[in-house]
């Protein structure tokens, strides 16, 4: 169904290690606001859109999540590569290394496991997309506040990219509720 090009969709050369901005870019990994779960969200809802056009496009904008997943973890493993666990455990990512050692599992940046219960799926469409568009809006100001803990101007670049692609799927989700206003009008007239 999928073609996988071995290419990020922005690149990630961070420079430093930054085990503080690592923690907190995890949120956007794992977090309720974050890439994993927009990417299954919008995957699993997909099967709620009346029209091909509005199943497309949530395909297309999952799949593209699944991209940015990959981003933010590049993003949290170069930040941590090479860190020792005295590191780890001085900025809170000891509990991680214990369990995982320098693998990084999907959590906010408290810590706290990726769970599916951050994916919301209604069986009304218009309800998915008005979720999907407040999701997108979510991750933006992560985004910004993210962008607002760092001065490392690479680590900007990526989340500032990231942001950008929050707005265009926020427009296109309101491009899919018109089309799915304009789906439900047609039918109340047969």
């Amino acid at each position: 169904m999928w073609i996988y090009e071995k290419v990020l969709e922005f690149p990630v050369t961070l420079h430093k290690k930054d085990l503080r901005m690592a923690k907190l870019i995890m949120t956007q990994l794992g977090g309720p606001n974050g890439e994993l779960a927009a990417a299954l969200r919008y995957l699993q809802q997909r099967y709620t859109m009346p029209t091909g056009k509005t199943k497309g496009l949530l395909t297309d904008i999952g799949t593209e999540e699944l991209a940015h997943v990959e981003i933010i973890a590049s993003m949290i493993y170069q930040l941590t590569e090479n860190a020792t666990p005295e590191e780890m455990k001085a900025c809170g990512l000891g509990p991680n290394y214990a369990q995982f050692g320098h693998g990084i599992q999907p959590s906010d940046a408290n810590g706290v496991p990726f769970t599916s219960a951050y994916i919301n799926v209604f069986g009304d469409s218009v309800t998915n997309l008005h979720e999907d568009m407040a999701a997108e809006q979510k991750a933006l100001a992560t985004y910004y506040q993210l962008i607002n803990l760092t001065d490392d101007v690479d680590i900007k670049n990526v989340l500032r990219f990231l942001g950008e692609r929050e707005i265009v799927h926020y427009q296109r989700f309101g491009e899919a509720l018109m089309d799915v206003y304009e789906y439900t009008d047609c039918q109340k007239l047969f």
